[in-house]
């Protein structure tokens, strides 16, 4: 097998949430116990950081690793999903995991998983484990995939757990209140380890203080750390939400001081600084070119796109031009009804099989007065877009992390660099 038809494999034979949604889902941590058995319990070798939430956790994962990765170790990042190349998924040290690694991984053990039908889900973050303990990474930074309590990530124990904030999504699996929200994503706080809580509600604020006091976990939330330890502290990622994010960090670097790690103010300001030449992170408020400017972003529920709505108002141009696609299972009415209805519209769809078809979110967005042209890829959308801009104009591409995967997958035929 090459790579090509590695991947091929693991996309067909293993169901994908990426790609399928709901039916990809497996509760529960039974095929994750069996393979962490097999492959003899790799994340023991490593320390380990949880980071998980609604919103924010891939920033915070990626520039954790960064300032990490500045500060002198040997730093493995496992994140989800991935916007081009599977191997974006893991990482050390910013450098995705090798083709041969993949390749040799899938051959070596497809009889052993096989028969377990494992989830991709399961089957990545079992390879992940691995492939850190093989490569001999001195902590992992591990983001939670889905939810939090029966996520297959949940297995480790970190010396410090992060949930950056709850919000309305994959309500199917996790309840759909913002209390049933918070207990499973509050899962993964684990007995005796310290927790930040970056960002609360008056319904999910009560449910992590009960977990946190049922556990015995030192919890410390982010809005009540009033201290500036970074003074003029430069964040790369430039979205309005990464406000909280910073927050959310600063609250957290002491206790991972207090837990052993060493961390420089020049290793901090470098991680901050370079996140995303240090790890590879795309689509956060990513700017893609000038005159006209296009920006994308990869927020793609109430919450996320609460953020990129009141950022978009602070930008100045001439006239706003909206690429949205969404995927079949989110709160897309709910989407919709924030966006600007004095934009055009470009409706659109992203090449994966979870995507609503552009005149059905056409048609949504119409009830919310949302008014444009349907297109049915991204790559004809944005061309479109191009085509009616002036050199003032804004362009923004969004509404999901798919959207944005085939935007910069189609980055040099679309002449953005």
């Amino acid at each position: 097998m090459d790579y090509q038809s590695t991947l091929s494999y693991l996309y067909n034979s293993v169901p994908m949430f990426q790609q399928v949604g709901s039916s990809a889902y497996k509760e529960g941590l039974e095929n994750t116990l069996i393979l962490d058995e097999h492959f003899g319990h790799p994340h023991r070798n490593f320390h380990c950081i949880h980071v998980g939430g609604t919103n924010g956790k891939g920033s915070c994962s990626h520039t954790l690793a960064a300032i990490l990765h500045e500060a002198g170790y040997r730093v493995g990042l496992y994140t989800s999903p991935h916007l081009i190349d599977f191997r974006e998924r893991i990482r050390i040290n910013g450098q995705p995991i090798p083709e041969d690694y993949v390749i040799r991984f899938v051959e070596n053990e497809r009889n052993f998983f096989e028969p377990l039908h494992t989830s991709f889900f399961e089957l990545t973050t079992a390879m992940a484990f691995r492939y850190f303990a093989d490569e001999q990474v001195d902590v992992a930074v591990i983001e939670v995939g889905l939810g939090g309590r029966l996520d297959c990530t949940n297995i480790i124990s970190p010396d410090l757990c992060i949930i950056t904030n709850i919000s309305f999504d994959h309500t199917q699996f996790l309840g759909n209140t913002l209390g049933k929200i918070t207990e499973e994503k509050a899962g993964i706080i684990k007995k005796g380890i310290p927790v930040i809580i970056g960002e609360t509600t008056p319904e999910t604020k009560p449910v992590f203080i009960k977990k946190a006091l049922e556990l015995n976990a030192p919890i410390f939330f982010a809005e009540e750390n009033e201290k500036e330890d970074y003074p003029e502290l430069e964040y790369e990622l430039k979205g309005l939400y990464q406000i909280k994010n910073i927050r959310t960090l600063l609250t957290a670097l002491p206790q991972l001081q207090v837990a052993g790690y060493k961390l420089s103010e020049q290793a901090v300001r470098n991680g901050f600084a370079h996140v995303c030449e240090l790890t590879g992170l795309m689509g956060r408020w990513q700017k893609l070119q000038n005159n006209p400017t296009l920006i994308c972003d990869t927020g793609h529920n109430v919450g996320g796109i609460t953020y990129i709505v009141e950022q978009l108002k602070q930008q100045s141009y001439r006239k706003l031009h909206m690429i949205i696609g969404m995927v079949n299972d989110k709160d897309i009415r709910g989407v919709l009804a924030l966006l600007p209805k004095e934009s055009e519209y470009y409706f659109t769809k992203a090449s994966v099989k979870r995507a609503l078809p552009e005149n059905e979110l056409a048609l949504l967005g119409a009830e919310t007065g949302l008014l444009g042209s349907c297109y049915s890829n991204v790559s004809s959308a944005v061309h479109a877009a191009q085509k009616k801009s002036l050199p003032e104009d804004l362009i923004f591409v969004g509404g999901s992390s798919f959207i944005v995967a085939d935007l910069l997958a189609n980055r040099d035929t679309l002449n953005l660099y």
